[in-house]
């Protein structure tokens, strides 16, 4: 069982439009709402590859009321923490050739008392769970410290933990050891403050970061591949796409595919390309199925290409 925790979860309104034209009204020709955030995506993911999960998540307003009911139509277990304020909505406009704009809102600020109850949450339901991935930007109200506090817990109840966030809540969460961090990129460059141009220097940020606290990096460089470092070596794998279509949860897609398939070694890796390279090609924020997946196109390779050049450099 793969038990998630989303600090600010969202309903996802996903539009497709014939094309993006400010000032104008526009007319979608497809909609759709899903539940969302990352964790949230992540026991999506989970659950149509028919493994059991249990989605943490503070839940508040009508809109939690309606995030809660969609996750059950999944067959997904919500372990809603009630709060004061509503659970946002985010937007996300579709154009033909495959280009997103999104609009996330800030979701509701929690109280300390609030904060607390999602890590009690999250300690009652730990003892079952093979996996706990703690996913997504925090909201107002927790500090940066929150996931440090969630790693540091969940270790002394002897949970294995992966972590999929950025930023301040990511550097403060290295030294309680996370045992998998989930960086694209642009986290990853942010996270040692510096470039990065090619492969080689994606592999040195993630050895970087293992030296720091993390027990290993599945990092996300977006079309030209992932990269696993971890104690046993470093492993980078590639799949074809044929087109995308939309990108939103795609990483979270690849978090479950890889926790699913052990959480560790290149068979981990190469599930996780899998889901990603087959959720890009499916509508706004859906999640793979096993029929979606192409696990023998994927080349997995301990020969990381240090030289190659990244198709978006990290700034």
């Amino acid at each position: 069982m793969i038990l998630t925790v989303t600090p600010n979860p969202s309903l996802d309104r996903t539009y497709e439009l014939p094309g993006l034209t400010r000032g104008t009204v526009l007319r979608a020709t497809a909609d759709r709402v899903d539940p969302g955030g990352k964790g949230v995506n992540v026991s999506r993911a989970v659950a149509a590859a028919g493994h059991r999960t249990v989605a943490v998540a503070p839940m508040g307003g009508p809109e939690g009321a309606l995030l809660t009911r969609l996750l059950g139509d999944l067959g997904i277990e919500a372990a809603g923490v009630p709060i004061g304020g509503n659970t946002r909505i985010n937007v996300t406009l579709v154009e033909p050739d495959g280009t997103l704009t999104k609009v996330n809102a800030a979701g509701p600020e929690l109280s300390p008392a609030e904060a607390e109850d999602v890590l009690e949450a999250v300690r009652v339901r730990s003892a079952a769970a093979d996996w706990i991935a703690c996913c997504g930007s925090l909201p107002r109200g927790l500090p940066p410290r929150w996931y440090a506090a969630l790693v540091e817990r969940s270790h002394r109840a002897g949970a294995r933990i992966a972590l999929d966030t950025s930023g301040a809540a990511l550097t403060a969460a290295l030294a309680e050891e996370p045992d998998v961090i989930k960086p694209n990129a642009q986290e990853l460059a942010e996270a040692v403050g510096r470039p990065l141009v090619t492969v080689g220097d994606a592999l040195k940020a993630a050895e970087e970061l293992r030296e720091r606290g993390a027990r290993s990096v599945l990092a996300s460089l977006g079309a030209d591949g992932q990269l696993l470092v971890e104690a046993s070596g470093a492993y980078f794998a590639t799949a074809p796409v044929a087109a995308v279509r939309s990108n939103v949860g795609a990483g979270d897609a690849s978090l479950a595919g890889f926790l699913a398939a052990g959480g560790r070694g290149p068979e981990a890796l190469a599930s996780a390309v899998a889901h990603g390279a087959a959720a890009v090609q499916l509508a706004g924020s859906l999640m793979p199925t096993p029929a979606d997946l192409d696990l023998p196109s994927v080349v997995t390779t301990s020969d990381v290409p240090v030289d190659r050049a990244l198709s978006e450099p990290a700034p």
